[in-house]
């Protein structure tokens, strides 16, 4: 699910919230009865602030305790004055929350890569470059209308200048319309055709093109690598290359992966557009 705030800007919210609703409670007595009895605009305020903690924990997966919670006095006073004194604290209380989620996640990725280790790294259908021998394995989830993918090109690229025992799998994954899902068609197809080295040249040039993919560019690229265009038009339409499609389509929603560009690189998932130096640290990290 995609969260109209960022994960810190809701869990902050979240413990601002409580953290509101614990300093009013208190300010009015820590006897444990409701605002309500005293205040009746105090008691609309901390309804309007439970509603808001339960939208927000309900966006993260998790629910509210009910009932009424009872405040020791002097306790709430304390941490009353705590809060107010050193509000940092909640945002302490946020990068620590933020550190497990990742190191859980990171856990949970490596478990679901362990599992789908053979589609990722031994298929029979996707190209394979850099060096096919490499110690290190990096797949690419990509879609050639994805504006980080051609940003991440030219750094994968480094990568592979600057680190020559990678082997690097390309996993065609058109989800921006019809535009990606023709010039996926057509990689796919110049591979059957052409190879290897055929590819790598579509691979680079249309993922590099900044405008419109149309029946007549394809048509002049393929001119231009010396490929038959109405062979290639019916390999794109064959039922091998929709095949091919589907099977990254289900790999990727099983890795729940759903952008691009996605990498993965042996046991680690990297979500997003990253620099050369962080495939490169995360190579060195994973010999070591």
């Amino acid at each position: 699910m995609t969260l109209p705030l960022t994960d810190t800007a809701l869990i902050g919210t979240c413990l601002a919230a409580s953290a509101l609703g614990l300093i009013v409670l208190t300010s009015s007595g820590g006897n444990g009865q409701t605002v309500a009895d005293a205040n009746q605009v105090q008691s609309a305020q901390l309804e309007a602030e439970a509603a808001q903690q339960e939208d927000v924990l309900e966006q993260l997966g998790a629910s509210a305790v009910p009932g009424t919670v009872s405040v020791d006095a002097e306790f709430g006073e304390q941490v009353r004055s705590y809060l107010l004194q050193n509000p940092e604290v909640i945002f302490e209380a946020v990068a620590a929350f933020e550190q497990r989620n990742a190191e859980a996640q990171a856990d949970m990725d490596r478990a679901i890569l362990e599992a789908n280790a053979d589609a990722l790294f031994n298929d029979t259908h996707s190209w394979v470059g850099g060096n096919p021998e490499g110690d290190i394995t990096l797949v690419e989830f990509l879609d050639y209308r994805c504006g980080f993918c051609k940003r991440a090109h030219d750094e994968v690229l480094e990568l592979l200048e600057a680190d020559s025992g990678i082997r690097l799998i390309i996993k065609e994954f058109p989800i921006l319309g019809p535009e990606s899902e023709l010039s996926s068609r057509f990689a796919i197809a110049s591979l059957r055709l052409g190879g290897d080295d055929i590819y790598e040249q579509v691979n680079d040039t249309l993922i590099r093109h900044d405008g419109p993919v149309t029946p007549d560019y394809l048509d002049d690229l393929a001119g231009d690598l010396g490929l038959d265009f109405e062979a290639v038009v019916a390999e794109m339409e064959s039922e091998e290359v929709g095949n091919i499609l589907a099977e990254n389509r289900a790999l990727a929603q099983r890795l729940q992966i759903s952008g691009t560009p996605t990498f993965v690189m042996e046991t680690e998932m990297i979500r997003g557009f990253v620099e050369a130096d962080v495939l490169i640290e995360t190579a060195d990290f994973l010999r070591n």
